[in-house]
This record gives structure tokens, sequence and C-alpha cells, in this order.
């Protein structure tokens, strides 16, 4: 089970840090990802990182803002959310992959390539 949390409300420019501590399991054991959502538009991939965090990658529209990392030794993953935008508000959700690397690594953008996620956390950014 993952449990996200750290969201809020925070003005343009600002930081947030979310968590993502996971139960029941050992994190070190899977490849991580956290995804973003609006109502009424698709789960959108956000950022992922590889088992041992020495290798992230990010969408687009957050590259260079956001930060994701991840403290095995806690069976905790963070995203570092930096200069905030009114765009970036959404649920923001933390996902954990079962699949071999490299399969995960081809579909490591998508929904599919997760088995499990977390409740979620909101993040409003006003203007």
């Amino acid at each position: 089970q993952l449990q996200a949390s750290g969201g809020g409300l925070v003005q343009a420019g600002g930081s947030l840090r979310l968590s993502c501590v996971a139960s029941g399991r050992s994190i070190s054991n899977y490849d991580m990802a956290w995804f973003r959502q609006v109502p009424g538009k698709e789960r959108e991939f956000v950022a992922a990182i590889v088992k041992s965090g020495g290798v992230t990658y990010y969408a687009d529209s957050v590259k260079g803002r956001f930060t994701i990392s991840r403290a095995n030794a806690e069976n905790t993953g963070y995203l570092q959310l930096n200069s905030l935008k009114p765009d970036d508000t959404a649920v923001y959700y933390c996902a954990a992959a079962a699949l071999i690397r490299s399969v995960w690594w081809e579909k490591r953008a998508e929904r599919a390539a997760y088995n499990s996620w977390g409740q979620g956390t909101q993040v409003t950014v006003s203007s």
C-alpha cells in the first residue's frame, strides 16, 4: 500500500514536497513514478525513478522545476515541486511498478506500467 502526502495550497512560485510512504512492502524492489490528474482530464505522467534512484525521467512540463527522489531505507519516495504554476494544480499520485526493467522503461510514462497506486494528495497553486 502506498500513502501519498504533502499536498496543500501554495502561491505561484512556491514549493511543496510530496511524500509517498510504502507499507507492507519494500519500495527498493520497485521502480516508481508520480502522476497527476485534474477533473475531467486523463491522469498524466510527471516523473519516474528507478529502484536505485540513480536514473530519473521527467515530463517536459515539469523538467527543471520538479525533482523525484527516494529513500529506500525509509521506504519513502519524494517529489519536490519548485517554481509552482497554477497549471500544476492537480491531485498527485505516486505509483509503483512490478514490471521487469526493460519493459517498464519503455512504458514508464504510461499508467499501465504501474500496478500499485497511492490515494492521491491535492496540490493547489494560486495565481
